[in-house]
């Protein structure tokens, strides 16, 4: 006669427990936070080249050929319209437009001029105030090469 051996039936287990979903959660979430409260440290600082190829390429490859054309630079109160327009003064060696527009910086503040420069005493001051808006040592200008 055949004897019964009792079939215990071996569960098997499938997915994730409760607690590991939520420590994965948790792990996820930490990483999560310390991007968010490091994202300027980690992607920040790309305004700052911005300000400095615009100052040093773009705005100053505009006033050498303005200064090509008229001899000599827009005075500070003729300004960076002077590339855009010319100035009642030069507008008969004036060959512009020498832009297309006047741009603003990356904070959202038209870029200064002045002529005669203050920190480039032979030349002009081409400079973007930073990220405080207001004249400081922080200023990003085309003295800075």
């Amino acid at each position: 006669m055949k004897s019964k051996i009792p079939v215990y039936s071996i569960r098997r287990k499938d997915g994730f427990s409760l607690i590991e979903i939520l420590l994965v959660l948790g792990l996820i979430g930490l990483l999560t936070g310390a991007v968010v409260v490091n994202f300027d440290k980690i992607f920040g600082g790309g305004e700052e080249q911005i300000a400095k190829i615009f100052v040093n390429s773009s705005l100053d490859a505009a006033l050498l050929k303005y200064r090509i054309d008229t001899g000599g630079y827009p005075s500070t109160a003729e300004g960076l319209k002077a590339l855009i327009t010319a100035p009642g003064n030069k507008a008969a060696k004036w060959k512009g437009p020498y832009i297309k527009e006047l741009s603003n910086d990356p904070w959202g503040n038209p870029y200064r001029y002045r002529y005669p420069g203050t920190k480039n005493t032979n030349e002009f001051d081409l400079y973007s105030l930073g990220a405080d808006g207001t004249e400081s040592a922080d200023d990003i200008g085309n003295w800075e090469k």
